[in-house]
């Protein structure tokens, strides 16, 4: 036989050759079956970064040095309508928070509570007290997601509901240095109204609260409606 008539018969051949090895039942696929999840929830683990501003101050009390806090949780994601891009969300979370500010915390010789301004001393290096807190979020969300993108829109509103289980006021001076852990004036119960918006991964959050950190207190002779509005950054997962 001729290399003529080889190169013949072989090109006749080929596409048959070519069909059997792509009708091979046994031949392994080149790539992962790729499968839909039509029942998908979106963020339902979430982390925070904040700055906390103290609203409703007294005419002389003022906000000092950095005040900031952090939160994360587990909100369960539960959709609304076919297309899962309205949901309602409830969660579990906790957040820690400082806040340095001029508002002196102490006690006087009878156990009731010392509150007074600090705006004409200067010989202090720390006043802030910090708060932790377990809360529970409440959400309606609205997002531009689908089960085949994972980068969308969204803007989350709602409330959100806390108790302060740790609450501490810490004032340092040259000779002197004041913890205060509890206080009848402390409004322990938490509440806030949340929005959130933003694309991907960097999430815009604000805090706003509803009621006082004290109640029933006063500094010279007017009442304290201490509260805070709090800005910053939330990443979700999952």
């Amino acid at each position: 036989m001729t290399v003529q008539k080889l190169y013949l018969i072989l090109i006749l051949l080929a596409p048959c050759l070519t069909k059997a090895q792509v009708d091979d039942p046994d031949k392994i696929p080149d790539t992962v079956p790729f499968s839909i999840d039509s029942l998908y929830r979106e963020d339902q683990f979430y982390v925070g970064f904040h700055f906390n501003l103290v609203t409703n101050r007294p005419s002389n009390i003022s906000q000092e040095s950095f005040s900031g806090g952090v939160n994360l949780g587990f909100i369960r994601d539960i959709p609304l309508n076919e297309r899962r891009n309205v949901a309602l969300g409830f969660g579990f979370g906790w957040s820690i928070n400082t806040y340095g500010q001029n508002l002196f915390v102490g006690k006087h010789a009878d156990g009731s509570t010392n509150f007074r301004s600090l705006e004409d001393e200067d010989d202090y290096s720390r006043n802030r007290f910090t708060t932790q807190l377990i809360e529970a979020p409440i959400e309606f969300r609205w997002r531009t997601s689908t089960a085949e993108t994972y980068k969308f829109w969204r803007i989350y509103t709602g409330l959100r509901l806390g108790y302060m289980y740790n609450f501490r006021s810490r004032y340092v001076d040259p000779s002197d240095e004041i913890i205060i852990n509890d206080l009848p004036e402390l409004n322990r119960f938490r509440l806030g109204a949340t929005f959130t918006f933003g694309y991907n991964t960097f999430n815009f959050q604000f805090y706003y609260a509803l009621n006082p950190f004290f109640k029933d207190a006063r500094v010279n002779g007017e009442k304290i409606d201490l509260s805070t509005l709090k800005i910053g950054l939330t990443f979700y997962i999952l």
